[in-house]
């Protein structure tokens, strides 16, 4: 097949997919919580998480008159996208339009999660995510190697959003900081198998050849094929499960920033209700 009829093929079957996204990645609703809420808090005993949430990269070949703000930390072209996954890696959010200049801190509040989550609020239910402090180089005009670093703090602590203590004193606060690190790691999870099954989400894919718009469409396509694998209980194949993708790709320190003592409240009141 030559280039021109694969390109017109692609763009036909993602948007043949892409109009029945809602039957394959749908964000939770009340009646969903109970059952959502069990199988999480079976993982590691924390209460009230109905999904974890992070971002991830995906390398591409940038817009030329664009291409510096797809250059992220890792001095390589990438859209950053955000997901949010259950104990069972199903995923239930995507938002991948943003360049990979573009942090985590901007792109939760610009998406549809705080919409998403309000009418939750009353059932108590968060989403669990690691609070990263990240080192971003910063380049002076006339040298390679970074001149100075700066730090970027992503991910508050909100009442919908559980992040981990960073200075944990007691044995209380130890114990809440493990099995929130447990929990978390269904998303490092998920990245690894979807990335796994669709290698043209990971690095040793090479970058992906259109343009970011198109890319964007990729990612939410693979996102609802790997629901749609999960729904028929399709496994990875043999080989695959052998060459595992790695996903830690997004390093930091935890840290106990708040943004607003409401949330810090909460996370004060959930570690001496459990974790005693």
């Amino acid at each position: 097949m030559s280039q021109p009829i694969f390109s017109i093929v692609l763009k036909n079957v993602l948007c043949a997919l892409l109009r029945y996204i809602g039957s394959y990645s749908r964000f939770l609703q009340h009646d969903d919580l109970p059952n959502v809420k069990a199988a999480l808090y079976a993982v590691a005993h924390v209460q009230h998480v109905i999904g974890a949430i992070d971002g991830t990269h995906i390398a591409l070949v940038p817009p030329r008159r664009r291409e510096q703000v797809f250059r992220n930390r890792k001095n390589f072209y990438s859209t950053n996208f955000q997901v949010v996954c259950l104990a069972d890696i199903y995923i239930t959010e995507v938002t991948a339009q943003f360049p990979a200049s573009v942090d985590d801190a901007y792109i939760l509040p610009t998406s549809s999660i705080p919409h998403l989550m309000a009418p939750l609020q009353r059932d108590h239910a968060c989403l669990i995510v690691m609070y990263r402090v990240i080192c971003v180089p910063l380049y002076s005009a006339h040298s390679t190697p970074p001149s100075r670093f700066t730090y970027s703090f992503q991910y508050p602590n909100l009442l919908w959003l559980l992040t981990p203590l960073r200075h944990p004193s007691t044995a209380e606060e130890n114990g809440f900081n493990e099995a929130h690190g447990r929990t978390q790691r269904i998303i490092k999870r998920t990245f690894g198998v979807l990335k796994t099954r669709f290698r043209c989400l990971h690095l040793t894919g090479g970058a992906l050849l259109y343009r970011p718009v198109k890319v964007s469409h990729i990612i939410v396509a693979c996102c609802m094929l790997h629901n749609l694998a999960l729904r028929h209980h399709i496994p990875l194949l043999d080989a695959e499960e052998g060459e595992a993708v790695p996903v830690a790709d997004e390093e930091g320190v935890r840290s106990d920033e708040e943004n607003g003592e409401d949330a810090a409240d909460s996370r004060v009141e959930l570690i001496q209700q459990y974790f005693h």
